[in-house]
């Protein structure tokens, strides 16, 4: 097995592929190829920025809600509903969030000076902190990661999906 193609879940891609070429000739699995590399190479980040979370006490969740308060500017607060639209997640999902982070004393909410029935969610001075240790270790496993593709790999695998999620995004609109 070839290491590009070869993980420790089992069969490459490519042996997988030429067990349906065996089996179904008919179809073409070159798409198969690419998008199972794809999904092995987001596992693999995923675990790796997984792992630098929870250095930090944190999973991904909570550092997506600690990260857009704290990316959002002073005073570093924002109402659930700004938080749902900028994590694009549901109601019950940030609301869930908040709690958690709240109880950990990573967030506080107060009261919405001009609308009494919002509340506005912003980081402590403990979540501040955590929030800029978390990020900076993040932005260095990503480097890390990234630093595997020379900067020409970099740049045209970058563009190429760019392009392409922006044509996939496009075609969801249509359908």
């Amino acid at each position: 097995m070839d290491a590009q193609n070869s993980t420790d879940q089992g069969l490459s891609l490519d042996e997988i592929r030429a067990q349906w070429a065996s089996e179904r000739p008919d179809l073409d699995t070159a798409p198969m190829g690419l998008i199972g590399r794809m999904g092995r190479v987001a596992r693999l980040l995923s675990r790796e920025m997984d792992a630098t979370f929870a250095r930090h006490g944190l999973n991904a969740a909570s550092f997506d809600l600690l990260a857009t308060l704290r990316r959002a500017g002073p005073p570093h607060a924002l109402t659930a509903g700004e938080l749902m639209a900028r994590m694009m997640i549901t109601s019950g999902t940030v609301t869930n969030r908040i709690n958690r982070l709240e109880t950990q004393g990573l967030v506080a909410r107060r009261s919405d000076k001009e609308d009494a029935r919002r509340a506005i969610v912003g980081l402590t001075e403990t979540g501040f902190a955590l929030i800029d240790r978390a990020v900076e270790d993040h932005v260095a496993t990503q480097k890390r990661l990234t630093e595997l593709l020379s900067g020409e790999e970099f740049a045209q695998l970058d563009g190429l999906l760019e392009s392409w999620l922006g044509r996939l995004s496009e075609a969801g609109k249509d359908g």
